[in-house]
């Protein structure tokens, strides 16, 4: 079987997981992509742009793309030439929050709608992110002043399943001690974004700094936009202590820093799996998150005590902890880094298999001329 992958946002998570796929599956997997930018113009005009920009539909099975697509625009311009698809929802636009100051746009949850209305199968990236979809769609119908057309979510839940994206971590997760240098080294591998919440991590930062207690921190992930002001005034106030700020291009000098790393720390208000944090967990970080998103998914509940907060005090007072090294939680990331091998590709990969099958199935068998 041979299969087109259609990314329209070529970065961050969705490039990761097409590259992750595309390496690990056993068929043929043809990717043609757009550069991660201008989200909302990728979600109206990416469709128009691989219409005329794909190779011939006919010589594939199945059809992947993500949700930064209009894929119901794509399979009515395509016609009958456009073999079943698979869409697969990293985010989606109406569960995600606001930025401050900002009104929802609902045409892009309309998007996200007649896309997944479009597609043979969909899948959410977590079963949190499924939850909160389907939870907030019919409310999102209610929006409509008449003629709201409820009977949409039985019809996207029929063909809806959960399938956590594999991590390309295993060379992080081996037999090998980390180098764990002094002062300990904090790690930030989030998108540099409101949703990542960056102002409560800064905040426990400062309070580490009023108690007197050293660390390193090293800044990473990507940035879309222009930086934020909350990452130029940390550079500022935490001056040597930085000791990387920016994204890593280089995936082996980024698991190093990840090798190097004491502690992970999470405050999202936003994350509907989270990649970074089984890649940073995987290299024995100790992980600091907030009890709530997907975090209690993908930690394992005996875990859940130790490594997942309430609360801003509890997050000041458990890095603190974990900075002194009296946490106790040092004894317990061994157990936790093994926990996240089911996340890996080698394990995920036949799952994903077993899904292209389907979707190449539903096309039957091709008419030869």
């Amino acid at each position: 079987m041979k299969f087109l992958f259609l990314e329209p946002f070529f970065g961050g998570s969705h490039r990761y997981f097409a590259e992750g796929l595309l390496q690990h599956s056993r068929y043929q997997i043809d990717l043609v992509t757009l550069p991660a930018r201008f989200w909302k113009w990728r979600m109206r005009g990416a469709a128009l742009y691989f219409l005329k920009n794909s190779p011939p539909l006919e010589d594939y099975d199945g059809l992947i793309t993500s949700d930064l697509m209009s894929l119901s625009d794509f399979r009515v311009l395509a016609g009958t030439s456009c073999p079943p698809a698979l869409v697969y929802f990293h985010e989606s636009q109406i569960t995600y929050p606001l930025a401050p100051g900002e009104a929802m746009d609902v045409h892009f949850g309309f998007t996200d709608m007649t896309t997944a209305l479009a597609a043979k199968r969909i899948l959410f990236n977590s079963q949190t992110h499924f939850d909160a979809f389907f939870s907030k769609l019919p409310g999102f119908l209610k929006m409509m002043p008449d003629f709201r057309p409820t009977w949409v979510v039985d019809d996207i839940r029929s063909r809806a399943g959960v399938l956590h994206p594999g991590c390309g971590v295993e060379g992080l997760n081996n037999d090998a001690p980390p180098f764990r240098s002094k002062p300990p080294l904090i790690i930030w591998n989030h998108r540099w974004e409101f949703d990542k919440n960056p102002k409560d991590f800064f905040l426990a930062l400062d309070e580490m700094i009023k108690r007197g207690i050293d660390f390193r921190l090293a800044l990473l992930g990507e940035n879309f936009q222009n930086c934020p002001k909350d990452f130029t005034a940390a550079r500022k106030r935490y001056g040597k202590r930085i000791v990387r700020y920016g994204y890593e291009p280089s995936r082996l000098a980024y698991e190093g820093w990840l090798k190097e790393g004491t502690v992970v720390v999470s405050t999202a208000w936003q994350e509907n799996f989270g990649i970074s944090m089984v890649e940073a967990i995987s290299a024995g970080c100790i992980p600091l998150l907030p009890q709530r998103l997907s975090y209690p998914e993908i930690i394992p509940e005996s875990f859940h005590k130790d490594f997942l907060y309430k609360n801003q005090e509890e997050l000041v007072e458990e890095l603190a902890g974990v900075l002194l090294g009296t946490s106790g939680s040092e004894g317990k990331i061994e157990k936790l880094s093994l926990e996240m091998k089911r996340f890996f590709w080698d394990y995920m990969i036949p799952q994903y298999d077993d899904e292209l099958k389907n979707l190449g199935f539903m096309q039957g068998p091709k008419m030869k001329v």
